[in-house]
């Protein structure tokens, strides 16, 4: 009995695969070629920066491109402010509709 709860265990395990953290990034801390160098390397990083007009500090996945989001999701251009770019061009995974079919 405790060999075959052993062996599903360490099937299930396998299943699941290795999980892989996600690196975290201050955007304003590098410049705009560094965030799209490291977004390219890394496929996909989390950055925080600050909400346009507001004290608020906002957080968002960013992706090298559509293989890193789900099959309902597509990579979808928008922008962070970094160091020296207050518009830098990267991409996000958004949700795809029927209005909006990527």
């Amino acid at each position: 009995m405790r060999n075959a709860a052993l062996a599903v265990t360490l099937s299930a395990l396998m299943v699941a695969g290795p999980a892989s953290a996600i690196s975290r990034y201050e955007s304003l801390s590098k410049t705009c070629a560094a965030i799209q160098q490291l977004i390219a390397s890394e496929r996909a990083v989390i950055l925080r920066y600050p909400a346009k007009g507001a004290s608020l500090v906002l957080y968002d996945r960013f992706v090298s491109g559509n293989g890193q989001c789900s099959v309902s999701d597509y990579a979808a251009r928008t922008s962070v402010p970094t160091r020296d770019n207050p518009l830098c061009p990267v991409y996000n995974c958004r949700a795809s509709s029927a209005f909006n079919p990527h």
